[in-house]
C-alpha cells in the first residue's frame, strides 16, 4: 500500500476556509489521479473530487461544485483540496485516495484522514 498522510483539517465557522494536504511516497506520483472523499457519523463515504493524472481534468460532487477545488504538485507528490464557504454539512473525516486505473477506476490506497469541523 501506498502511504498517504492528509493534513490541514481543522475548526472552522460556516462561511470560513480549508486547505486539505495530502501527501503521497511509494509510487510514482505523476501516474495517478488522485481522490478526495469524506465521510461524517451516520452517513456513507462520498467522493468529494478527482484530478487526473495525464490531463489537468477535474471532477467534483454536486454538493461542492463552486466551492471547492482540487489541485496537485507532482514536484511535492501531493494533492490539495481547497474549501471555501464551508457549510455544517461538510463536517466529516476527509481521506485523499489513489486512483492508479483514473477517477473512474479502483482506488487503491487510502490515508487515515483529517477532521474537518464546521460550526453554525
Amino acid at each position: 500500500q501506498v502511504p498517504l498522510v492528509e493534513s490541514g483539517g481543522g475548526l472552522v465557522q460556516a462561511g470560513g476556509s480549508l486547505r486539505l494536504s495530502c501527501a503521497a511516497s511509494g509510487f510514482t506520483f505523476d501516474d495517478n489521479a488522485m481522490a478526495w472523499f469524506r465521510q461524517a457519523p451516520g452517513k456513507e463515504r462520498e467522493g468529494v473530487a478527482c484530478i487526473r493524472s495525464l490531463v489537468s481534468s477535474t471532477w467534483y460532487s454536486d454538493s461542492v461544485k463552486g466551492r471547492f477545488t482540487i489541485s496537485r504538485d507532482n514536484a511535492k507528490n501531493t494533492v490539495y483540496l481547497q474549501m471555501n464557504n464551508l457549510k455544517p454539512e461538510d463536517t466529516a473525516i476527509y481521506h485523499c485516495a489513489t486512483a492508479p486505473e483514473g477517477c473512474g477506476g479502483k482506488f487503491g490506497s487510502w490515508g487515515q484522514g483529517t477532521q474537518v469541523t464546521v460550526s453554525s
